[in-house]
């Protein structure tokens, strides 16, 4: 990634950045950041992965996606510079997808001439394409159990890849952690002179209501006692303490010399989207996406449940990846669902119907096989009562398949 991205030229140093690890939420962490960064005025760059419908969502610029052309227009510049890079010995192998779409995005940021640009990594941190780049502030969202062939076995060396993107002198913005993640990250920050602000201890939550699934509360931060309004309308509990999370990495970055005042953090938190995660399309029944791929991420929409729809029947459309711990997942969500039908993303990664459901229906009450996830869609529609909840899940590639066929069926897509 390094030679590529030097043949470039160095795009990603045209800018400052900020760059986000974490195993669940830094997506929406991500996406908050660059929203209150946009209402403080700057022209921003947003890198995310995966994408759920069109592949030019991972690469936004001042909050939109990047046009067809411009897409075409540098794969091909990169192509070509693949190609010489190959052909002088420079390169021995090609770069990967991922690598490739990450210099695409340093290059699009830096043609747009974008203010600040926010980085997601791909997969860990340490090893990622995006840890070529020296940003201004550095974030790490929860650190759980996923990818684990990849990462890591325990939550120390899961943690140890994550807090791979710290940099020397970079301030790093930690959330609530389980402890051996903490204590690496901050020992790993202290060896680097990274200062730390961890977000439990930088904000105190002075009232919480939940307005429609979605959290809204009066937040004090500690430096200065000043008090502001936090209220995501994404939902889910959980997205609080990324919005919390975001707002501290804006905070230190204030600190720093970026003008970004009070109101824009409150605005800029109240303004974030992030499709496919607790994304509700429809009411009554009411029908929600939702990517969780992993047990973290499943005991938050359990939550979610508990907290919004008690005595409700849910109905559960289901599909999941080959190497996800999906018995694990089963057992924190099917019991709580009135059916479950399993289904299949459209992907060769992902596990088959049948398969999935010989390792998990013995934690369903109720079951049905319907490997055509659009089938399976339309069947636990028909089937709804209007105060039914839907839930599609288990697979953001599921979700990307869902969100697409839902908004081709109906012509828009708003609850």
């Amino acid at each position: 990634m390094t030679i590529l991205d030097e043949r470039l030229g160095r795009p990603d140093r045209a800018y400052p950045s900020a760059h986000i690890a974490g195993t669940n939420g830094k997506g929406s962490t991500a996406a908050f950041l660059e929203s209150i960064l946009r209402r403080a005025g700057f022209r921003t760059g947003l890198y995310t992965s995966p994408h759920l419908e069109r592949i030019n969502e991972r690469i936004r610029i001042a909050g939109e996606e990047i046009s067809d052309d411009v897409f075409a227009e540098i794969f091909t510049r990169i192509h070509h510079l693949i190609e010489e890079l190959l052909a002088t010995g420079k390169l021995r192998a090609h770069p990967t997808y991922f690598e490739c779409l990450t210099a695409m995005a340093f290059e699009a940021f830096a043609r747009a001439r974008v203010d600040f640009a926010v980085f997601e990594v791909g997969l860990g941190g340490r090893l990622d394409s995006t840890n070529v780049i020296i940003p201004a502030v550095t974030l790490i969202t929860p650190i759980d159990f996923d990818h684990e062939n990849f990462l890591g076995h325990s939550i120390r060396e899961i943690a140890g890849e994550k807090a791979g993107i710290l940099k020397p002198g970079v301030p790093v913005v930690v959330s609530p952690e389980r402890t051996e993640a903490r204590e690496l990250i901050l020992r790993r920050a202290a060896e680097l002179g990274c200062p730390v602000v961890e977000t439990e201890t930088a904000f105190r939550v002075e009232h919480q209501s939940s307005e429609d699934g979605c959290e809204r509360a009066l937040v004090t931060e500690f430096a200065s006692f000043r008090q502001f309004g936090v209220a995501p309308r994404l939902a889910g509990r959980f997205q609080l303490q990324n919005a919390l999370t975001a707002a501290a990495a804006a905070r230190v970055l204030a600190a720093h010399g970026f003008r970004i005042p009070d109101e824009a953090v409150s605005e800029g938190i109240a303004a974030a989207e992030w499709s496919g995660r607790l994304e509700k399309v429809h009411s009554q029944p009411d029908v929600y996406l939702d990517g969780a791929h992993n047990p973290a991420a499943a005991r938050e929409l359990a939550a979610f449940w508990s907290q919004n729809f008690a005595g409700r029947k849910i109905r559960l459309v289901y599909g999941a990846l080959r190497e996800k711990a999906v018995d694990e997942i089963a057992g924190l969500l099917f019991p709580r669902a009135a059916e479950v039908v399993f289904t299949e993303p459209r992907t060769t990664r992902a596990i088959s119907a049948a398969q999935l459901a010989e390792i998990t229906a013995h934690h369903a009450q109720r079951f049905a096989i319907v490997p055509d996830a659009e089938e399976a869609f339309e069947r636990v529609l028909a089937e709804a009562a209007p105060r039914d909840a839907i839930f599609v899940t288990g697979s953001l590639y599921l979700v990307g398949q869902i969100r697409r066929f839902w908004k081709n069926r109906t012509g828009v897509l708003a609850p």
